[in-house]
């Protein structure tokens, strides 16, 4: 009875309605009406009714009826005699009854109710609705009269020409009882078609459709609370109230509803994310499958400007193709990971991808991804050299060839000759001397063919593409020089056969002959030195040659003197020609090489060695930017992988740590997130100075041990980590949010894991793990740790990692709230059945879930051969499956 003591009170306030003075004959009609409706509504389920309320109810037995339907109790065998006393003894018994119910009744006797005394039966029914229909009524700490108001205020509140402030003059425009019924089922009111300043539309609407719809009956007319200045307060708090349980009721089973829904949108997500991770899985194997043999193909291309476009496309590769995979790699481990929560937190059997989709076998297919990459751009670099170098020899080997060929050019018909035969002596001595020359010429050119040999070889060696045609060439000058050596011997035998016929000889002749001959050399020898191309790849080679070629101009002068003095030698012949008038043609017996020769070949050495100088500055330049470039990209390599060697320490610390809250962590590693995503302009900077390097042709750097490849595998990492410590922290939240688990109990959690994690690596090794449960307290043996690990470690990688070791400790604690909610769901849709059937799931549930539960059905038959029925152990093994509920 003391439950209801506080209550007591509100209804003395509530009796404060004019006992002593007549009711309001408007507020009586009201409340007749309306309290005679709400029996009617009651006694309906008993097969009877009241016509006149004061009447019917004075024999007492039809109120006993009312009392028994509206409390579900029995009440004392009523007496079945027409007489006064009979009738005050049933009144009484009811009366009886409601104070027992904890209800005061003031000033209310059974006399003036068997008398028919309006007033007085008028306040007992409402004392029975107060007790039966209101007090019970309990929204958000308040209950009874102000728990309805409150509970009509928060179901109106969206409505913005709706304020309910009482239960008389705010229901006037029939707005609120719409907006209740809108608000509960807005298929049946077309709420934006209602105006307020036509209060007796909005009030005939409302009543019509609870009495169709809700199966509310029509308690109130709209016309009386129209007319009336303040609607009765008890009528209209009595109809708000068959609103409320008519509402509340639909609620509770909404709930049980919702309660299902989600365990089958859960299933369903769960479903949708297996097969995710299938497709992506294929996907991302499928593209590592195409992509792997473009990057083993090692056939090499004839040229440069092949080899280049490799190379660009091998960049395009990196840097367009390659990034979304690595995302979609990330994500896809990320994906598997929350999947494996939220089985662990459905108590599913832990998610197995299909042959061959395993994280570790992405992994492993990643990793042979990155060895072909690795391989493929080495050999490019590598290929990038050897043609180079082949570009450089077979250019050399032409300019060689080209000069030799020129010397050789007639020097057969030369030798060929056989202009001794009719000469004079003067002529024969001339010819010796003049071969003799030539032997000597022959003989500075043997180098020159050696060379060019030597080049030829170099180039077979190096598998130069053109080696045919350089190797035809070669023999050419090779068969040619073997000729000419040959040829050389047998003129120089007929030469000396004759020399003892040849006695005159001019000294002069001879003499110039033989120092314009090396000089000649000498002088081409220089053109071709100062025409060869060259390659260099360092400041210091460059200054080397420009060393050597400084040197060289210091041997001008002497070489000028030199040919001055050969110009001297030809001097005095002339001179001693036109003295002595000697018959010598106006030509040099003994070489073809002439004074305007030598000065043309003087003039084109002088010429060569500005444009020389200017060669050796432009390489110079060339290496000094070269230089500029090794710098720059060092200076900014050696902050950057420092830099994030740093950030990969501080996540590795973060995600150890026991500092604030999982989502102070959470927050903290997004913000580390933030500022390694706003840094990724650095790398593509750094990026873009090692496509300088590369165009550039730079293949060291002796400034920095960092290589673009380092940097980039270092930031795909800590971008990898970073996604995979804030999802681990995600996890970490969604299983504490689940499972239940206090602050507390995580920091604990994470004290235990980091001291067995003796590497400090953020995983236990199998041993690390059996050795910290069994400190726990854990009684193991071979198979239980067995069974344990297969459930920390699904993938059987042989480590234990934090989100694993905290779904476990959370499982051995977790209590029975699923197999709670489970039993209270089946309770409310079975009602005082032990089963439930398919159309009652049909329709409590919206269509796509229900006909997803019923599928599950299929395979249980329920109770006492019931068709399309479930009890409760079917019901929450179609729901969950074969688990522990």
């Amino acid at each position: 009875m003391e439950h209801y003591d506080g209550e007591n009170d509100y209804m003395h306030q509530e009796d404060d309605w004019d006992r002593d003075l007549l009711l309001d004959p408007a507020w009586e009609k009201q409340q007749r009406k309306t309290f005679t409706a709400w029996c009617n509504s009651h006694l309906r389920k008993a097969g009877t009714q009241i016509e006149n309320i004061e009447e019917d109810f004075r024999d007492g037995l039809k109120l006993m009826l009312l009392l028994e339907v509206i409390s579900g109790e029995r009440l004392a065998k009523p007496e079945r005699g027409k007489m006064r006393v009979h009738k005050i003894s049933n009144v009484n018994k009811a009366l009886n009854f409601i104070a027992s119910k904890g209800v005061k009744l003031v000033s209310i006797g059974a006399e003036e109710i068997v008398d028919g005394n309006a007033k007085m039966t008028l306040g007992m029914i409402w004392t029975i609705i107060l007790r039966f229909a209101i007090q019970d009524i309990s929204v958000e700490e308040t209950s009874a009269k102000e728990g309805l108001l409150l509970w009509c205020q928060r179901k109106t509140a969206p409505y913005k020409n709706v304020n309910i402030q009482n239960f008389h003059i705010s229901w006037k425009d029939g707005l609120g009882f719409c907006a209740l019924i809108h608000r509960h089922r807005p298929e049946l009111i077309d709420y934006g078609k209602l105006r307020k300043d036509d209060p007796m539309t909005n009030l005939n609407t409302a009543f019509d459709v609870a009495e169709k719809y809700l199966d509310i009956p029509k308690m109130l007319d709209a016309e009386d609370i129209i007319s009336t200045l303040r609607p009765d307060e008890k009528a209209v708090m009595t109809y708000v109230s068959c609103y409320y349980h008519a509402f509340s009721g639909k609620q509770k089973a909404e709930t049980a509803a919702n309660r299902i829904c989600k365990v089958l949108a859960v299933n369903q997500e769960n479903e949708q994310l297996m097969e995710d991770y299938e497709k992506l899985a294929s996907d991302l194997l499928e593209w590592i499958r195409r992509t792997i043999p473009w990057l083993e193909n090692r056939l090499p291309e004839n040229t440069m400007q092949a080899m280049q476009q490799k190379l660009e496309d091998f960049r395009d590769y990196r840097r367009l193709h390659k990034p979304p995979k690595v995302q979609e790699k990330c994500q896809l481990e990320i994906n598997f990971n929350t999947l494996q929560t939220k089985l662990r937190l459905s108590n599913r059997p832990a998610f197995m991808p299909s042959e061959g989709k395993m994280v570790s076998d992405i992994n492993n297919a990643w990793g042979s991804l990155e060895g072909a990459e690795k391989g493929y751009e080495e050999w490019l670099l590598n290929e990038i050299r050897r043609l180079e170098r082949l570009d450089h020899l077979a250019e050399k080997f032409r300019q060689k060839a080209a000069i030799h060929e020129a010397w050789t050019e007639g020097k057969e018909d030369l030798l060929q000759k056989q202009d001794y035969e009719t000469a004079s002596l003067s002529e024969i001595k001339a010819l010796l001397k003049k071969h003799e020359a030539f032997e000597s010429d022959l003989a500075a050119h043997q180098d020159r063919v050696e060379q060019i040999a030597a080049i030829a070889q170099e180039l077979n060696e190096l598998d130069y593409y053109d080696s045919p045609s350089v190797n035809a060439r070669c023999q050419r000058i090779c068969d040619q020089w073997d000729a000419l050596g040959g040829m050389t011997v047998k003129r120089t035998e007929a030469l000396q056969r004759t020399e003892k016929l040849l006695e005159t000889i001019d000294q002069l002749y001879l003499e110039f002959a033989k120092r314009a001959a090396p000089f000649n050399n000498w002088m081409e020898g220089a053109m071709e030195d100062l025409q060869d191309t060259f390659i260099v790849h360092t400041i210091e080679e460059i200054q080397g040659l420009s060393t050597a070629h400084e040197q060289f101009k210091a041997t001008l002068p002497e070489a000028d003197k030199e040919r001055l003095a050969i110009l001297g030698i030809h001097n005095e012949i002339a001179k001693i020609v036109q003295t002595y008038h000697v018959n010598m043609a106006g030509t040099n017996p003994y070489t073809t090489i002439n004074p305007q020769e030598i000065n043309a070949k003087w003039d084109k050495v002088r010429q060569l060695v500005p444009q020389r100088d200017q060669a050796l500055i432009e390489e110079h330049a060339r290496q000094q930017n070269n230089e500029r470039l090794r710098r720059q990209f060092a200076t900014q390599a050696n902050v950057i992988g420092p830099w994030i060697q740093t950030k990969m320490e501080e996540i590795g610390r973060i995600s150890i740590e026991m500092h604030g809250t999982l989502e102070d962590q959470l927050t903290h590693l997004r913000q580390y997130e933030k500022s390694i995503v706003n840094y990724k302009p650095k790398i593509d900077q750094l990026e873009g100075d090692h496509q300088l390097i590369q165009e550039a042709l730079i293949f060291d750097n002796k400034h920095t041990n960092y290589t673009m490849e380092h940097i980039r595998v270092g930031w795909e990492q800590l971008l990898t980590t970073i996604a995979r410590t804030i999802n681990e922290i995600e996890n970490q939240i969604l299983t504490r949010d689940a499972k239940g688990i206090s602050q507390e109990q995580l920091n604990e959690f994470r004290a235990s894991f980091n001291h067995f994690d003796r590497k400090r690596t953020g995983i236990m090794d199998a041993e690390d793990f059996k050795t910290c449960l069994i400190s726990m307290g854990y009684n193991l043996g071979e198979n239980e740790f067995s069974r344990i690990m297969s459930t920390v470690d699904p993938n059987r990688m042989g480590i234990v990692t934090f989100q694993a070791f905290i779904d476990f400790m959370s499982r051995e604690t977790a209590d029975t709230d699923t197999a709670d909610q489970v039993m209270a769901s089946f309770k409310v849709l079975a009602g005082d059945k032990n089963y439930i059937l398919a159309d009652e799931l049909r329709r409590e549930l919206p269509p796509d879930q229900a006909e997803y539960c019923i599928v599950r059905m299929a395979p249980y038959t329920g109770p006492d051969g019931v068709p399309g029925a479930l009890d409760y152990m079917s019901f929450s093994t179609a729901l969950y499956g074969e688990s522990d509920l």
